[in-house]
């Protein structure tokens, strides 16, 4: 799905009937899995922050605080325009379902090809890809609230928990949370992943790296 969405279609119908059920298995078709609630469990009663680059917006949707959330790359929920003209992006969910009721022989019709109601440019997905991407308010103000967590959290016992993440941005999270934990003596920095577990020497006293698959291992830790 993600190799798709970088495919040169013939035509925006192609793209659209595409990125339409993209959008739908990944935003708005049911969690597969529990292992976001199980997460959530582990962590309600704590003073948490989720700082993602998922764009799935499963974290929302399982019952995160949305306060306690900052998505970085975007989502899979919003339209933006292709200029884009304004720092402003569009739900989608109603357009998105009515390009998969109404797709044929893999395109959509023309007439729900979708245009920036602001200048008529070509909408495309408010997803991280160049400089063009947009920042709107929702975005800035996750991004505060994330800044400010992290200034009343310096120097106190916190733990860094990074799931899932590998190297393709690690500027975000996996390099932020090494830098983090080197600063504060009563930080703990804990990865779980398939691979991608290597910490460096500085900060491998206070980390704890778990290889495995995390809805199993959330639902251990759980049980325990």
């Amino acid at each position: 799905m993600y190799s798709g969405g970088f495919y040169p279609y013939d035509t925006e119908e192609e793209k659209w009937a595409f990125w339409a059920r993209n959008i739908f298995a990944n935003r708005y078709a049911p969690i597969p899995k529990d292992t976001y609630k199980n997460l959530l469990k582990l962590v309600e009663d704590k003073d948490y922050f989720v700082i993602t680059t998922n764009v799935d917006h499963c974290f929302q949707r399982a019952g995160f605080d949305k306060k306690r959330l900052f998505y970085t790359q975007g989502d899979y929920g919003l339209f933006q325009c292709s200029k884009p003209c304004k720092q402003i992006t569009y739900d989608n969910e109603e357009i998105v379902k009515e390009m998969l009721e109404q797709q044929k022989d893999f395109k959509i019709p023309s007439q729900l090809v979708p245009h920036c109601p602001n200048c008529g440019a070509p909408m495309e997905m408010n997803l991280r890809a160049d400089n063009k991407f947009v920042e709107d308010e929702g975005w800035h103000e996750a991004a505060e609230r994330y800044s400010e967590f992290v200034r009343r959290h310096q120097n106190l016992k916190n733990l860094y928990l990074e799931i899932g993440v590998g190297f393709n941005t690690p500027g975000i999270i996996k390099y932020n949370f090494w830098q983090q934990t080197a600063k504060n003596y009563n930080a703990t920095y804990a990865c779980l992943n398939f691979d991608n577990i290597a910490v460096p020497e500085q900060i491998l006293k206070q980390s704890i790296l778990i290889k495995g698959d995390c809805d199993e291992i959330i639902r251990e830790i759980i049980e325990k």
